[in-house]
């Protein structure tokens, strides 16, 4: 029997899947189906200076640490994004995803244009960018206002940061227009089914490519 290397385990580098968007165009929603249907790719766990709440599990949803410890992994550059929020902390270890990345694992993040483009910055050839716009500026709000979360004037503010945030499209890799939620599904699938495949991303081809040329 054959010992050549299958195509299926062509050994291959990690993804960085980047997901920004207004609130309301459906990031959120497509971001949990990727994860419930695609067990390649898993989301990656910030750390955050933010109080633990109840409901929440620690290395799960953050991985919760000290101001201290935060700007001690800042400065370090220990992190490969981080913005202040609310008076709080929020970052990605370095450290975590390039081990993910070295292995093979795909990393979903969830994050807005300015942590985009630091990612953009520090891990240019892993990063895959895709940025989700709504139908219309109408259809958004009427999104907004059919999810009942938030009061008339928070509502109003997501929309004065929407225009700031869509106008920031042109730093992606790929824009996708959710009209239809199951066609915007289809189209970032495909998005990631592609960018696997891309030759710099598989390093085992060399090996692969050398045993059909023996006739392994």
């Amino acid at each position: 029997m054959s010992d050549a290397p299958n195509s299926q385990s062509i050994q291959r580098r990690g993804l960085m899947l980047v997901l920004s968007s207004p609130s309301g165009a459906g990031k959120s929603t497509i971001a949990r189906t990727l994860l419930e249907k695609d067990k390649g790719l898993s989301l990656s766990v910030s750390v955050t200076t933010r109080q633990r709440r109840d409901s929440e599990i620690e290395g799960v949803h953050y991985h919760f640490v000290s101001e201290t410890e935060f700007k001690r992994l800042r400065d370090s550059d220990g992190l490969l994004e981080w913005a202040e929020v609310h008076g709080n902390f929020y970052g990605t270890p370095r450290e975590a995803a390039e081990q993910a990345l070295s292995e093979g694992r795909d990393m979903l993040f969830d994050i807005d244009w300015q942590g985009a483009l630091q990612l953009q910055d520090k891990m240019a050839a892993d990063v895959v960018s895709i940025f989700i716009l709504p139908p219309s500026f109408e259809e958004l709000r009427a999104r907004l206002n059919r999810r009942a979360e938030d009061t008339a004037e928070v509502i109003e503010k997501r929309l004065a940061n929407a225009a700031e945030e869509m106008s920031h499209w042109g730093e992606y890799d790929y824009v996708v227009v959710n009209e239809d939620l199951n066609i915007a599904f289809s189209s970032v699938k495909s998005i990631v089914d592609a960018e696997r495949l891309r030759r710099d991303r598989r390093p085992g081809l060399f090996g692969f490519i050398e045993s059909l040329s023996k006739g392994s």
